[in-house]
């Protein structure tokens, strides 16, 4: 248990950043969510728009350190792979 004044600040501090950094990682999964949904119902103007709607939740998961910055690159390399692979038999 912490017991100078500064721990016990620190303390605080912490549990006030873990309910914010809790609340984005939830933001950010809730729109990725968001495309996957869209991917699954093979509407692929739904899923560009919500992808578009993801990466700067993404970008900025990463400016507050939520996620690494190669991992939000990788998630969102992938999602736009799949669907930009959803929208290419429809042109075609």
């Amino acid at each position: 248990m912490a017991n100078t004044e500064q721990s016990k600040k620190r303390a605080r501090q912490a549990e006030r950043r873990k309910a914010v950094n809790k609340a984005r990682r939830s933001r950010i999964r809730t729109f990725l969510r968001k495309v996957e949904e869209a991917i699954a119902s093979g509407n692929a103007e739904a899923a560009a728009t919500a992808l578009r709607m993801a990466q700067p939740e993404l970008d900025r998961g990463v400016t507050k350190g939520v996620l690494h910055q190669n991992t939000a690159a990788r998630k969102m390399s992938r999602l736009a792979a799949r669907v930009k692979a959803l929208s290419a038999p429809a042109q075609g």
